[in-house]
Order: C-alpha cells, then sequence, then structure tokens
C-alpha cells in the first residue's frame, strides 16, 4: 500500500491558477489526478507515468500541466485558466505497477468562484 500526501487545493476565482502537489511514500509506476464533483463520477484528470507518459482528459488540455519528480516520488498539478466546472474533490493516485491495485489520496477541495 502506498501512502499519499496531498497539499494545495482551494478557492479561487474563475482565470485564476492554483497548484497541487502529492507525495508517494515509495517509488512507483504513476501518479496522477481524479476529481470528483458533487453528483458526478470520480473522472481522470491527467496521468504520468515514470516514463514521463502523459494522460490528459480532454476538458483540461492546454489549461493543466501535470509534473513528476521521479527522485521525489511527487507529482504536480499546475491548473491554469480555471473554470468554474472544475469545482470537485481532487484525487491523487498512485500504481507501483501496471495491474497493480490503485492508491488514493485523501482528496482535497477546489473551488473556482467569484
Amino acid at each position: 500500500q502506498v501512502q499519499l500526501v496531498e497539499s494545495g487545493g482551494g478557492l479561487v476565482q474563475p482565470g485564476g491558477s492554483l497548484r497541487l502537489s502529492c507525495a508517494a511514500s515509495r517509488s512507483i509506476f504513476s501518479m496522477g489526478w481524479y476529481r470528483q464533483a458533487p453528483g458526478r463520477q470520480r473522472e481522470l484528470v491527467a496521468g504520468v507515468t515514470v516514463d514521463g507518459i502523459t494522460n490528459y482528459a480532454g476538458y483540461v488540455k492546454g489549461r493543466f500541466t501535470i509534473s513528476r519528480d521521479g527522485a521525489k516520488n511527487t507529482v504536480s498539478l499546475q491548473m491554469n485558466s480555471l473554470k468554474p466546472e472544475d469545482t470537485a474533490v481532487y484525487y491523487c493516485y498512485a500504481q507501483v505497477g501496471v495491474g497493480y491495485s490503485t492508491s488514493w489520496g485523501r482528496g482535497t477541495q477546489v473551488t473556482v468562484s467569484s
């Protein structure tokens, strides 16, 4: 089991920026972020593998950037041009390898509102 510690999040006005970070307790194969808005299913935001391969949901391309520090087992999500519909709880996830179970962070609230 991987322990994940998230930081960042908060309240920001539309068009603003936030940065989320997540630190894993051990080396992992892939890390990233999902989000869940009230009344909706959890959905992928972005992920990155140990090889640096990234994957983004269509609705964040060009606005969000995921980066990873392999030496520190951390991943960050820079979120720009935030919209009210980006409001959700953002969850960090990690997998130690292909086919292994997914570990989850506790989640951090992101609220985009004027």
